[in-house]
């Protein structure tokens, strides 16, 4: 089924074909196979994404992570500033926009940091960078200070930029590294309190108030998050959020002592992750990112304690979204799409291209293999689950830069 608006979709495969070599008309059966046996969606976008380069590429490289993107139906991602040299400049930018112009399969979309060195003292060359990138974020660390955040956000509203918010108190991390919840307890693990997420939450949705500027919260996972974003909409605030398929999907109790369970925040309760999914229902949780954040092998290695925090997320996100809620009747396959694709490019002003298209074979059904990642990291908490949906080809700019093997069962 033809979940894009483009009417003249087999047209568009047709010529994607035929830019990659392959001899086919619009009668072939190849062409056939993908309207008759397939669903086609816009491609996705995931506002949220690692990539590592410059500065960690033996953790990821702009051509492995958007061959991981591509791989997983995204058409365009837009990624964060913790790389070395941090983007908090015009030249540290140019470092990361030539690697992506040289490297990158599909549309990356840089955002730049909102302070220097994403150190959280002083506002970053906001001015000069604003026309190269998506937005601002010191994404990895939380904004500590309150007059920072006011003087980004006034600096944001006034170049017409979002500021996209890892929103973390360190004052309350107290060395935690899991949810404050049953497996830490049960297990004497030190715990991350939901506060220290809602409490700058609540802090920004005052300052947005203040200044207008267009707020977007990175990786809800906390039920008071949810609710204090439902009712800042309310009021009229510009405000949007993300949560990420783990949020939505595990539950606390649901850990292993394995480093594949570690993200920033972490996998909260059970009232947490139903406060989640309502939130993606009723339209307060606008879109669902990845936050794939990838790491070698040997950094992953170390349990709960000792591993590094972050997963790898592009080539399991919608397998695992399409298995978990819509299969279960929890949302439909169109709010799946608006919240992977339609809402992200609405509010970060990604484009819609009517050529840019994932094909999926949703019948298809695997045990989901991280060791087959195109990613260089291969740690995620789906790891073995059995799930539906397979992406047989992404189309980026009218050319195919990914296609599974049709023949593969």
């Amino acid at each position: 089924m033809n979940y894009t608006k483009n009417k003249n979709i087999a047209s568009v495969i047709e010529k994607a074909l035929l830019s990659n070599g392959e001899i086919v008309s619009l009668s072939s059966s190849k062409i056939k196979y993908y309207l008759d046996n397939c669903s086609i969606f816009p491609g996705f976008a995931d506002v949220h994404v690692h990539l590592r380069e410059p500065g960690f590429i033996y953790k990821e490289t702009i051509r492995t992570g958007t061959m991981a993107a591509a791989r997983g139906g995204y058409t365009d991602i837009c990624s964060m500033p913790n790389l070395n040299p941090v983007p908090d400049s015009f030249n540290n930018l140019s470092v990361q926009l030539e690697a992506i112009k040289d490297r990158a399969v599909i549309g990356v979309h840089p955002y730049a940091a909102l302070t220097v060195g994403e150190k959280g003292e002083s506002l970053s060359d906001m001015e000069t960078v604003a026309p190269f990138v998506i937005g601002f974020s010191d994404d990895g660390k939380g904004v500590q200070s309150k007059d920072i955040m006011r003087q980004a956000m006034l600096t944001a509203k006034k170049l017409g930029k979002v500021i996209a918010a890892h929103c973390e108190d360190e004052s309350l991390l107290n060395g935690g590294y899991i949810h404050d919840g049953i497996y830490a307890r049960t297990h004497g693990y030190a715990g991350i309190c939901s506060e220290s997420e809602w409490g700058p939450v609540m802090r920004d949705i005052e300052l947005a108030r203040e200044t207008g500027c267009s707020y977007h919260v990175c990786h809800v996972s906390a039920k008071e998050t949810v609710e204090l974003v439902r009712k800042a909409k309310r009021e009229g605030v510009d405000i949007t959020c993300e949560t990420a398929p783990h949020y939505l999907l595990f539950n606390d109790e649901m850990l292993e002592d394995s480093g594949k369970f570690k993200m920033n925040p972490p996998i909260r309760g059970e009232e947490d992750r139903l406060a989640l999914i309502e939130g993606i229902k009723d339209g307060t949780i606008d879109m669902i990112a990845t936050d794939h954040a990838p790491h070698s092998a040997e950094e992953k290695s170390k349990g709960l304690k000792g591993s590094m925090m972050g997963v790898s997320g592009l080539e399991a996100a919608f397998p695992v979204l399409y298995t978990g809620l819509v299969k279960t009747g929890i949302i439909t396959i169109e709010k799946l799409i608006a919240l992977m694709c339609e809402n992200p490019r609405k509010r970060f002003n990604l484009p819609f291209a009517e050529n840019d298209v994932c094909i999926w074979d949703l019948d298809k059904e695997y045990n989901l293999d991280p060791q087959k990642f195109l990613s260089k990291g291969k740690s995620t908490p789906f790891d073995g689950k059995r799930v539906f949906g397979k992406c047989v080809m992404t189309i980026y700019g009218g050319k195919v830069v990914w296609s599974e093997n049709l023949t593969e069962k």
